[in-house]
């Protein structure tokens, strides 16, 4: 499955770029449609774990660092990071298209403009 996000209407829209175009509408199947978006990773390795709705990610985020402190692996569950917001939609695409790439994102989250504001549009 390959996955995109586009910033339409003020709002992060996820397309799944694997599914055919519409004929009617020339787009790709949406799943997902929110307001903010947020990213769960590894701050050690920039390794993304899930993105999507922020109330969805903060909880798996607080479920999977609950469990692993549980196994005994607080560094993991410490190294579990979530990041939400009106992030830039390159940076976020970068994130799902790039390995390791949410890393160099936290590091430069403070430098980032306004993501509904600067980012511009993909085409799907």
């Amino acid at each position: 499955m390959t996955l995109q996000y586009q910033l339409k209407e003020g709002n992060y829209h996820l397309y799944d770029l694997s599914t055919p175009a519409s004929k009617v509408t020339g787009q790709h199947k949406l799943r997902l449609s929110t307001d903010t978006v947020a990213l769960a990773f590894d701050a050690s390795t920039g390794v993304l774990h899930e993105h999507g709705n922020p109330a969805r990610i903060h909880s798996w985020a607080t479920t999977a660092r609950r469990r692993l402190r549980a196994a005994g692996s607080l560094a993991r569950a410490n190294d579990i990071v979530v990041v939400s917001g009106p992030l830039p939609v390159d940076e976020i695409n970068k994130c799902l298209r790039v390995e390791g790439y949410c890393r160099r994102m936290f590091t430069q989250l403070a430098t980032l403009p306004h993501g509904k504001r600067l980012s511009h549009q993909a085409a799907c």
